[in-house]
């Protein structure tokens, strides 16, 4: 019986096409900026990572297998490319291969214990999901982070060739269209199908069974490390967490693009489709100002239709007998995927019609805003004297920005005349602390009349942060405001983002200078450092063993913090001694099972000093279970979370500012800098109800740290 050929034209495909121009055309439409070349280069070349894992589990998943472990290799294997660059001192082009041998070893780990030991491969990979990103975070100690690596090697990730396209889409080109030979056009490809289809049928058949499918996990493993080195070129750091999560939206491209997840059938072509569409998905999101979780809830719902409609009873009706790529069949079904395909589209349509009619309403509610709004007199925006470049203390705030004798029409900058657009951006949008700052942020939004667009990771992740200003590059807005949780990670987007002409201001935590105009410091990091040293040595009354739980072991102002922490200590109170240092990944949660080994395995801490708002809270609880009634708590936190450990006595104080009034004084700084009434170097500019806020250089200062107590929490409520 003769092998039967797919269709030149897969009308399961044909469906997906249309859904991805349907993606374009509404996108288009509501999103700024969309329909340019620029940003479907910049969807490509954000989609490269993922897009070569994608690739990579394609003969995977065709010959009934999966793999489970690659993001979490693209993590080892990122640690291990910085280990042989900096350590060892090897050259990149020697680091490299290294490292790309290290992804042949790991795949051929897990192809070896499914071909030869005969372990499920959902159950190898999920163990060697778990076994290669502990030992990347063990590698590093959860601390490690490489960087400043070759210009040269950067610009595979950042750079650009003629063309204005992407340097490292060449290499996921050459590498998808490697695997579409592999896949398509050998007689390896032929017999992944037949594995796929029917295993038992395929070793009688003589084929090699277990060479081919080693093949494909090596292959994984290789490709997987290759991914690795990209993401440390696009973002300039190598770090533990590499790829955490990039295996579940590279499956569910391949699944999406009509590879069946039991096997026997599928394509590169199809992946590559589906990768298309999750990624344009996510870029016409944002660029719509819409929330990046419906992203992943759409994508997760496709996910499971395509799984749930391919179940195995579903194929057994439609295939044919021996048929490698069945997507027609004699006399029954002929649209294996279209069920797929029509609901997808269906739920999509859905969601961006509801989508579309609130941007619709929320625009017709803000040109109306703004047309009022830029009525000369209308209270907000400060009114700025010529004479004297900055707004004089005795004159009323007024929203006539203008000087009396400017053209109305020429606006500071060159940028066009209208409401500012600014992108602010936190460290992670579910922390408390950051939730607060937004409050703070849209007051001001409001009283200037500034359109704020409030995106960030949900996690504090560098890499989404980096995608998300790459994303507002393309959109065009005037000023950036971001919380950074990377210095070096982050700066060369940010810079990215000056040299086209948008404004940058950083706060909370700040980027490298020459990336962003003004940073906006909460506290001096001096000042925060001194206030909690000096409570901890009154705590402890000048001498015991303290640990600090902080949110990120590589976050600007937490090592900041820490320096002058140190500095202070050792100093003033050198029978004081830090015994641990550990991060909590600004997760309530983590910073109490942190806390729980700090008091098992350290029995002589008397204080936990937590610096990240989330570990206060979560220290203090696993102190109270303890029942340690001889440790205390301090650290930078949020009264409304604290205020009962504060009155049950284990919590001894909290160090903090006010919040609301940083997002505030961020929003006012980033529209000042935009309208060229703010720059580095200025003595001080008047903010809103905050009155006149001081500089020191390039930073823009909200004052000094505050203290709340049991005698002065209850007066708080944020």
């Amino acid at each position: 019986m003769a092998w039967n050929h797919p269709p030149r034209f897969d009308p399961s495909r044909l469906i997906l096409v249309a859904l991805i121009a349907a993606e374009v055309g509404v996108f288009s439409a509501i999103g700024t900026n969309f329909a340019t070349v620029g940003n479907g280069l910049e969807i490509l070349r954000l989609s490269v990572e993922i897009g070569l894992l994608a690739v990579a589990l394609t003969p995977v998943i065709v010959g009934g297998g999966i793999d489970l472990s690659v993001g979490s290799l693209m993590g080892l294997s990122a640690v291990l490319f910085g280990t042989f660059w900096r350590d060892l001192g090897l050259p990149v082009a020697a680091a490299a291969p290294l490292t790309l041998l290290v992804g042949a070893v790991a795949g051929g780990l897990n192809g070896f214990l499914i071909t030869r030991m005969r372990i499920p491969a959902l159950i190898v990979t999920l163990g060697s999901f778990s076994l290669f990103r502990g030992l990347a975070e063990g590698w590093t100690g959860g601390v490690d982070n490489f960087t400043n690596f070759p210009s040269a090697f950067l610009f595979l990730g950042q750079g650009y060739l003629p063309g204005a396209i992407p340097a490292q889409l060449p290499v996921f080109a050459a590498v998808a269209a490697g695997f579409w030979v592999l896949l398509h056009r050998t007689t390896i490809g032929r017999a992944l199908y037949a594995i796929g289809f029917s295993p038992e049928g395929a070793r009688y058949a003589g084929l090699p069974v277990g060479r081919r499918l080693a093949l494909v996990y090596v292959l994984s493993g290789v490709v997987a490390s290759l991914a690795a080195i990209l993401y440390v070129s696009h973002l300039g750091q190598a770090k533990a967490d590499a790829g955490t999560g990039y295996e579940l939206l590279a499956i569910t491209a391949v699944v999406l693009g009509g590879t069946s997840i039991f096997g026997g059938r599928g394509g590169v072509g199809g992946t590559l489709l589906g990768l298309l569409a999750i990624a344009i998905l996510q870029n016409g999101l944002r660029l719509a100002d819409l929330p990046g979780e419906l992203a992943g809830v759409l994508t997760g719902t496709l996910l499971l239709l395509a799984i749930g409609l391919d179940r195995p009873g579903h194929r057994s009706r439609h295939r044919a007998p021996i048929e490698p790529d069945l997507t027609t069949d004699e006399g029954g079904f002929t649209m294996k995927n279209a069920q797929v395909a029509v609901i997808c589209a269906s739920i999509l349509a859905a969601g961006l019609l509801v989508a579309g009619t609130n941007v619709y309403l929320v625009g017709s509610i803000r040109r109306a805003n703004d047309q009022a709004a830029w009525t000369v007199g209308e209270p907000s925006v400060v009114k700025v004297d010529p004479a004297i470049g900055k707004p004089p203390s005795d004159r009323p705030i007024t929203r006539e920005f203008f000087s009396k004798d400017a053209d109305p029409l020429a606006v500071p900058g060159g940028r066009k005349p209208g409401p500012v657009t600014i992108a602010m951006m936190p460290k992670s949008k579910g922390n408390a602390y950051f939730i607060a700052c937004k409050a703070g942020a849209d007051r001001a939004a409001k009283e200037l009349g500034v359109k704020l667009i409030w995106d960030g990771p949900t996690d504090p992740d560098p890499a989404k942060q980096n995608d998300i200003v790459d994303t507002w590059i393309t959109r065009g807005v005037d000023a950036i405001a971001v919380a950074v949780e990377n210095r070096e990670g982050i700066s060369s987007v940010l810079r990215k983002a000056r040299a086209k002409g948008i404004k940058v201001v950083t706060w909370d935590a700040d980027a490298d200078p020459e990336a962003r105009d003004l940073f906006v410091n909460q506290a001096t990091p001096r000042g925060i450092g001194e206030a909690l040293m000096d409570n901890a040595a009154r705590i402890l009354g000048g001498k015991g063993e303290f640990a600090i739980i902080t949110a990120s072991l590589t976050a600007a102002n937490m090592i900041a913090w820490q320096e002058e922490i140190e500095i202070r200590r050792a100093a003033k109170y050198p029978n004081i001694k830090l015994a641990a240092l550990r991060p909590c990944d600004d997760l309530q949660k983590k910073a109490f099972d942190e806390a729980n080994t700090l008091l098992s395995s350290n029995p002589n801490i008397k204080l936990i000093m937590a610096i990240c708002t989330p570990a206060v809270p979560g220290a203090a609880e696993a102190v109270k279970q303890a029942g340690r009634k001889d440790v205390k708590v301090l650290g930078l936190g949020l009264p409304n979370d604290n205020k009962a450990y504060i009155h049950e006595g284990i919590t001894d104080s909290l160090i903090l500012w006010n919040t609301a009034d940083l997002g505030y004084l961020a929003v006012l700084t980033a529209d000042a800098v935009v309208k060229g009434t703010l720059k580095a170097g200025d003595p001080a500019f008047r903010a809103g109800h905050l009155g006149e806020v001081k500089l020191e250089g390039d930073n823009v200062l909200l004052g000094k740290p505050f203290s709340f107590t049991k005698e002065n929490v209850d007066q708080f409520d944020f």
